[in-house]
């Protein structure tokens, strides 16, 4: 089984299933997008974690990363495993404090919220991506840095992430994207 890398592209309201968000992943280095439908809550949860926002209090992926901290748990990857009557499965893979591996069975929208605050890959597998991937005629390198910071984007990839918020009407985020982009100007 081969593991094939996945990029967060997009992030964006569902067309198909209103209430939901399509988060697209991308294979890295290829032409193939993973659409996955999530919930409202973990699409805020992956958004504010890409955005770095910093919540008064921590949301409940920051209380579970802290708590995997505390107790000296690591993660080191997040693996879409499966797809079961068009529902995607993931795990979290990492290692325990005693350097034991460790495999943790989550639904792929926690996992990838968790992957997105620590910084760690997505992969999925060559069957998967077969099965449900979409060949797209252009690939996007745009949020290919997942865990870059805005300056790290381009211009034209911040541009797309403001038109996104935009159209979210994530104005503090927007005001954010809007200072990156004046900085590369």
């Amino acid at each position: 089984m081969k593991k094939v890398e996945l990029n967060i592209i997009a992030l964006a309201n569902s067309e198909s299933s209103k209430g939901n968000f399509a988060l697209i992943l991308e294979e890295q280095n290829g032409d193939r997008r993973l659409p996955i439908i999530i919930g409202a809550f973990e699409a805020q949860a992956i958004a504010v974690s890409l955005e770095k926002m910093q919540p008064n209090r921590p949301l409940t992926h920051d209380l579970f990363k802290n708590t995997l901290d505390a107790a000296g748990i690591k993660i080191e990857e997040v693996m879409i495993t499966d797809l079961k009557a068009g529902i995607f499965h993931a795990k979290l893979v990492g290692k325990l404090p005693d350097d034991s591996p460790l495999e943790v069975d989550a639904r792929s929208s926690d996992a990838i919220a968790l992957a997105v605050r620590y910084g760690c890959p997505i992969f999925t597998t060559s069957d998967i991506i077969e099965q449900a991937g979409v060949v797209s005629d252009t690939p996007s390198k745009a949020f290919a840095n997942k865990r870059g910071k805005l300056s790290d984007y381009s211009l034209e990839e911040l541009e797309q992430l403001l038109e996104q918020v935009l159209a979210k009407e994530d104005y503090e985020s927007a005001s954010k994207i809007r200072d990156a982009i004046k900085e590369k100007q």
